[in-house]
């Protein structure tokens, strides 16, 4: 798409959250004439609605101008909106492109280096060290995409950044045609958002477009450990780099023998200096450094190499995912909120040393939970089923462990765990489930969990 946007007429703006307000704002700040609306309707959004119209945005809630998007010249699509949404629809019929908020950002940051991150699980883990590396090297970098924020906002800034870390999911690479980055990371493949895709091939096709625009000189990392994800690379354009977390030996693997990450066949660092827990943190710790040192020749140096050691030496648990949020009266409480599928769930689990208290569910995202029976029955005391999900987990793990359903609000779910919980156990949020039957997202949940978990009187 053309970088000069004032002449293409007036671009729609399809949500209101944080990816189609930062996009509404970087077209004006282009001054291009902008409608945007958004199907729902709340406090916050009307906030967001008013805020854009004060900046010169024609800003709706409650409902889409069907006819205006079929007269638009460009629609940007926000992820949350699925692709069979009448909106989306009715642009499709007129002719008008659709893209996502990234590639609007991306066209607005010609020659931005950027370390694309995807895959079912990890990666705003990955995107997370990588950003952190990378300033550990002393880049000016920035993070965002499907992290949590849009890469519109960085492309707002006066002076664009040295770097970018860049989290997509598969809902924004549909509609980012021109993603090319300097070097793309897969961190592996499971099922996910059966709830959105009509099966789990199309879900993999829309991961595939990180691919779209490979080139001889590309560089990927994969996980070697994912035969999916080993599958997908397989007859790709480029130069591809494996990581294993499981001692494969190949380009950056652990070395379980003798504790020790290895990167580029020299020893990074030991196991016990990286302070994440749970044995696909040292997948991640890998992948991230593994992108970093492709990313430049400069960054293989053996000062390269220290610094690189230090960034993950200094690194600290993200929020949400396997969070230590209280320790009380001998029980760790652990949020994993953003474990919103089961393989995200099954590591979250299987990261677990105590015995422990699982609170599972919210809205089921169409996979089963027998996937998670092996860890479960090593290490779960109990299951607390919960929300919307509850009776299918209940039907499909009430012979691997103790589940009990627990109706009503969620802090009646935190209290029955408190009530479960010995000294010595850990309390563990791993859902495996999205939070939209109970919460506005993940990250919501989560800070819930973590408030009840340090107050139960601010129940």
């Amino acid at each position: 798409m053309t970088r000069d946007l004032r002449s293409q007429g007036e671009v729609a703006v399809l949500g209101l959250a944080r990816s189609g307000d930062a996009a509404a704002r970087l077209l004006r700040s282009r001054h291009v004439t902008v409608y945007a609306s958004d199907a729902g309707k709340s406090p916050e959004m009307e906030a967001t609605a008013n805020a854009l119209k004060g900046a010169g945005v024609d800003a709706h809630t409650g409902g889409h101008d069907f006819q205006r998007i079929a007269r638009a010249s460009l629609v940007v699509t926000s992820p949350g909106i699925p692709p069979d949404a009448p909106a989306l629809a009715a642009a499709r019929r007129a002719g008008v492109p659709i893209i996502s908020e990234v590639e609007l950002a991306l066209s607005q940051m010609p020659g931005v280096r950027y370390i694309a991150v995807t895959g079912t699980n990890g990666k705003t883990t990955v995107t997370s060290i990588i950003g952190h590396l990378l300033r550990g090297l002393g880049h000016k970098t920035e993070v965002a995409g499907n992290i949590g924020r849009p890469l519109s906002e960085i492309a707002l800034q006066a002076k664009p950044p040295e770097w970018v870390a860049l989290e997509v999911s598969s809902y924004q690479l549909h509609d980012t045609p021109s993603i090319a980055p300097t070097v793309g990371v897969l961190t592996n493949l499971s099922p996910d958002h059966l709830d959105r895709y009509h099966d789990v091939a199309s879900y993999y096709r829309d991961k595939a477009l990180l691919y779209r625009n490979a080139s001889a000189t590309s560089r990927w990392i994969v996980n070697a450990d994912d035969v999916e994800s080993i599958g997908m690379v397989r007859d790709v354009a480029g130069y591809s780099m494996r990581f294993s977390g499981e001692g494969r030996l190949c380009d950056a693997f652990y070395d379980r023998q003798h504790t020790t990450l290895i990167l580029l066949d020299e020893p990074l660092l030991r196991r016990g200096e990286l302070p994440l827990l749970g044995d696909h943190n040292v997948g991640n710790a890998l992948a991230a450094s593994l992108a970093v040192a492709a990313a430049d020749p400069a960054h293989t140096s053996i000062n390269a190499r220290k610094r690189i050691a230090a960034g993950l030496r200094s690194m600290t648990p993200l929020a949400h995912r396997l969070e230590t949020v209280a320790d009380s009266n001998g029980v760790l409480w652990v949020n994993d909120s953003k474990a919103t599928n089961v393989a995200a769930a099954r590591v979250g689990i299987s990261a677990m040393t105590r015995p422990t208290i699982l609170l599972l569910g919210g809205r089921h995202a169409g996979e089963p939970y027998t996937d998670l029976a092996e860890p479960i029955r090593k290490r779960c005391k109990v299951v607390l089923a919960f929300g919307e999900s509850a009776d299918l987990i209940q039907r499909d793990l009430g012979g691997v462990a103790p589940v009990q359903r627990v109706g009503g609000r969620f802090t009646d779910v935190v209290a029955r765990a408190r009530d479960l919980a010995s000294p010595g156990d850990c309390v563990l949020l791993s859902p495996a489930c999205k939070s939209f039957d109970m919460f506005t997202d993940y990250e919501d949940r989560g800070r819930t969990f973590a408030r009840l978990a340090r107050n139960p009187e601010s129940a």
